[in-house]
C-alpha cells in the first residue's frame, strides 16, 4: 500500500502511526521505548520488533523526536532557523539497512547514508514480508538569541502539523511541558522559538527545596483559584527567585491550605513563563499539550487578555503527512 509510516521517538515514549495514500491515521501504537531505553545500536531491532509489520506494506518511514539526538539512532543535524517544510525535507537523514530483524546489537547494521541508492532496502518483519522501505530522520530545528543557541527536536513537526490543522500561516503556538517551546511561525516557516524550562523548574522546587517540605506528597487535583493567584502574583512581580518563597510564607502564616500549595506553584512558574513574552491583549496563541496542561495555559493566558486555541496529539501525524508531501516520490528500486 501507500503511505507513511510516522514514528514520534522521544526520550521516554515511542509512538507511531500508519498513514495511508490519503493522509488518514489507520493504526496508532504506544510504547514507554524511548531511547534512553534502547541499547547501544539497539534501534534497528526495537524498530523492527515494534513496527517491522507496518514496515512490510509502507513505503517510506519519517522518525521525528530525539531519534536523531546524539544519543539516538543516527544524529541528523540541526536545520537552521527560518525553516519551512522544504529547508526540513532538504534536511533529512537518511538510513540504509540489513534486514533489521536479523541485524543485532551491532551500530554498524544500520548506518547514515545521503546516497541516493541506499534509501532504498528490503525490511524484512517477523512476518517475512518486505517492501522498498525507505527511512529517513526528521532533524530538529536552532535558532539564536544575543549569541546564545537554542534547540528544539520533535516540537517542529507538532508546530507544521498544528498550522496544517488549523488553517494558519502565522501564528504564536506554545507546546508547553518538562521545557517549554514558544515559536513564532510566519508564512507557514518556523521564524524563531525560545525555550523555558518551567516543567522542570517546578520538579526542581516541587521535590528538592525547602519548599517540598511545606507540600503535600501528591499534587492532587487542580485548584484554579490558587494557581489564578500564583499567576496574577508572578505576573505583577520581579522574579520566581522572589515569588517562590510565597509558597513556604502564605502556609506558615496560614492564608493558604497546604492541598492548594501545589498549584499556587504551578501558577508563579506558568506566570513567569508568561512574563516573559511580548503578548498583546486581544490576540491568540495556539496551545499544544495534553488537556490538563492546556487548561492552566488558558486560564493563566487570561490574565493577560489572551485567547487561546487547542492542538491535539494527531498534530504530529499531520506534519510528518505533510512533510512526506514535499519530498520527491520514491524511485522504484533498481
Amino acid at each position: 500500500m501507500s503511505g507513511l509510516l510516522a514514528l514520534d521517538w522521544g526520550t521516554t515514549s515511542l509512538r507511531g502511526a500508519m498513514i495511508d495514500g490519503e493522509g488518514r491515521v489507520v493504526e496508532e501504537r504506544a510504547f514507554a521505548t524511548g531511547i534512553l531505553a534502547v541499547p547501544p545500536g539497539g534501534f534497528p531491532q526495537v524498530f523492527a520488533d515494534l513496527f517491522g509489520d507496518w514496515a512490510a506494506q509502507l513505503p517510506l518511514c519519517l522518525i521525528s523526536g530525539m531519534a536523531g539526538s546524539k544519543q539516538g539512532w543516527v544524529e541528523a543535524p540541526y536545520c537552521a532557523c527560518p525553516a519551512g517544510f522544504a529547508d526540513v525535507a532538504a534536511s533529512l537523514r537518511w538510513l540504509a539497512a540489513a534486514d533489521t530483524c536479523h541485524c543485532g546489537p551491532d551500530p554498524q547494521s544500520m548506518v547514515a547514508s545521503g546516497d541516493a541508492a541506499s534509501r532504498q532496502h528490503g525490511l524484512r518483519s517477523r512476518s517475512g514480508m518486505t517492501a522498498p522501505l525507505r527511512i529517513a530522520i526528521v532533524p530538529g530545528l536552532f535558532c539564536e538569541h544575543d549569541g546564545v543557541p537554542d534547540v528544539m527536536r520533535g516540537e517542529e513537526v507538532q508546530v507544521f502539523g498544528a498550522l496544517q490543522l488549523l488553517g494558519l500561516s502565522d501564528a504564536t503556538v506554545v507546546l508547553p511541558g518538562t521545557h517549554s517551546k514558544w515559536v513564532q511561525a510566519r508564512a507557514g516557516r518556523i521564524e524563531e522559538f525560545r525555550s523555558f524550562m518551567t516543567g522542570e523548574f517546578y520538579a526542581l522546587l516541587r521535590q528538592h527545596s525547602i519548599l517540598s517540605r511545606t507540600l503535600p506528597s501528591q499534587d492532587g487535583e487542580l485548584d484554579e483559584a490558587a494557581f489564578s493567584q500564583g499567576v496574577a502574583h508572578a505576573l505583577r512581580s520581579a522574579s520566581v527567585l522572589q515569588t517562590a518563597f510565597s509558597v513556604r510564607t502564605l502556609s506558615l502564616f496560614e492564608r493558604m491550605p497546604a492541598q492548594a500549595a501545589p498549584s499556587y506553584l504551578s501558577g508563579l512558574v506558568i506566570g513567569e513563563e508568561l512574563r516573559a513574552q511580548p503578548l498583546d491583549g486581544g490576540g491568540e496563541v495556539v496551545v499544544m499539550g495534553s488537556e490538563a496542561l492546556t487548561l492552566r495555559y488558558k486560564l493563566a493566558l487570561a490574565q493577560r487578555g489572551i485567547r487561546v486555541r487547542a492542538a491535539g496529539s494527531q498534530a504530529t501525524w499531520q506534519g510528518l503527512w505533510a512533510l512526506s508531501q514535499t519530498m520527491e516520490p520514491p524511485h522504484d528500486p533498481a
